[in-house]
């Protein structure tokens, strides 16, 4: 039997924590909220709607329990409700995820833009945050210490307003006004761990799954990986109720008591290249590649130009995308070199047609010269790894 750690992320953690009452003198969670403008303000808007939609689904307000499950290649975040631990949850609404960084795959290191996959917590409410509102996950968690780089795995980690990202999972204002409302008023009926699932797709919807399959089919840790999620995933969608996950001394996750898992979904996709004359690349030889540096590479105008030149780009190439392909997310190393220029462009996932790599690699290097990495204050050669998200309009 393998060695379970005690970092359980079980249901029952999750509201082990649940006072039983609030002296006179405390003053409560969401008064507390009140005192800042943002939060405060959204209150004042929201509060009345989101009762009487509660109403008509039915359901009580404020909702003493939410779990909050997000789905990456979707673009969908859910919010779902109860108020004794002995129900079933049921669905309040499903948000639209407006952008989206990286690709399908967890988070394993600073820098990378990644979204994190598996499951976390709230352990954060930022009512003053540079992207409006912003609730914060507990990544890395026990799973990710474990698998992702041990000196440098990143952090700060959100769901958050303003409808950029680089690395976290945003909402408009007026939709994480409602999701940060719902988790204040949990965190103020006593809910201190309010569960936050990320997941590649949703493993019940075919075109959702039969993407995932093409990604994973030459990987085989990514596949393992998100076979661990589909087991959590398939868990709440037959029992309504948070699955106990478990982590065992590899850092793999454990779902106890999951259901069987569905079949692979495939699809006949007819591909149809585009034809254009060959491209010779800008390649250059690089006599040193460092991994740890003291400042990491700059794209002119920061990571939110950066954020829109990859959002442009993924819409330029829409035009490229075989037949019956509508979204995909292509995974692209290249080197920022001592003197800012990005040379050595590299496809690694999400596309094998030959075509369309030529022409991502041709207009990504059109990007201007970046700020090269400085260690001992000298500018060096570094390695980057950027995940371009190409959908169809």
């Amino acid at each position: 039997m393998k060695n379970l750690l005690l970092s359980v992320f079980a249901i029952t953690l999750f509201y082990s924590a649940v006072s039983a009452q609030k002296s006179v003198a405390y003053t409560s969670f969401i008064d507390y909220q009140r005192t800042f403008v943002r939060p405060g303000d959204a209150l004042k808007r929201k509060e009345d709607t989101l009762q009487k939609q509660f109403e008509e689904k039915g359901l009580k307000w404020p909702a003493k329990y939410i779990y909050i499950r997000s789905f990456k290649y979707d673009s969908q975040l859910e919010v779902w409700v109860k108020n004794d631990l002995k129900e079933q949850f049921q669905l309040f609404k499903t948000y639209k995820v407006c952008a989206l960084a990286g690709t399908l795959g967890p988070k394993r290191m600073e820098g990378d833009y990644q979204v994190p996959e598996g499951f976390y917590y709230i352990n954060e409410f930022n009512p003053q945050s540079t992207y409006y509102l912003s609730l914060g996950i507990n990544y890395p968690n026990a799973s990710d210490r474990i698998l992702s780089d041990s000196l440098r795995p990143g952090g700060g980690v959100y769901f958050h307003g303003s409808c950029v990202t680089v690395g976290c999972i945003p909402l408009t204002d007026q939709q994480i006004d409602e999701v940060y409302i719902l988790a204040a008023h949990a965190k103020d009926m006593g809910q201190d761990f309010i569960p936050a699932h990320i997941f590649p797709v949703r493993f019940n919807v075919a075109k959702s799954l039969n993407y995932l399959n093409n990604l994973t089919k030459d990987d085989a840790v990514l596949k393992n990986f998100s076979l661990e999620l589909e087991d959590a995933f398939n868990y709440f969608n037959k029992y309504k109720q948070l699955p106990v996950v478990l982590i065992d001394e590899k850092g793999d996750y454990i779902i106890n008591s999951a259901p069987p898992r569905r079949g692979a979904v495939t699809a006949d996709v007819k591909e149809v290249k585009i034809k254009r004359p060959p491209v010779q690349h800008r390649t250059r030889e690089i006599s040193k590649l460092v991994e740890a540096v003291q400042v990491w590479p700059q794209y002119a105008g920061g990571p939110e130009a950066f954020a829109k030149f990859l959002d442009q780009l993924g819409k330029e190439m829409a035009e490229f995308l075989p037949v019956d392909l509508k979204k995909a997310y292509v995974q692209v190393e290249f080197i920022v070199d001592k003197d800012g220029v990005p040379v050595n462009f590299k496809v690694l996932r999400g596309m094998k047609d030959e075509d369309f790599i030529d022409e991502l690699i041709n207009r990504m290097e059109k990007m201007p010269a970046w700020q090269p990495a400085i260690l001992n204050d000298k500018p060096v050669a570094k390695k980057m790894i950027q995940t371009v998200t190409v959908e169809a309009q």
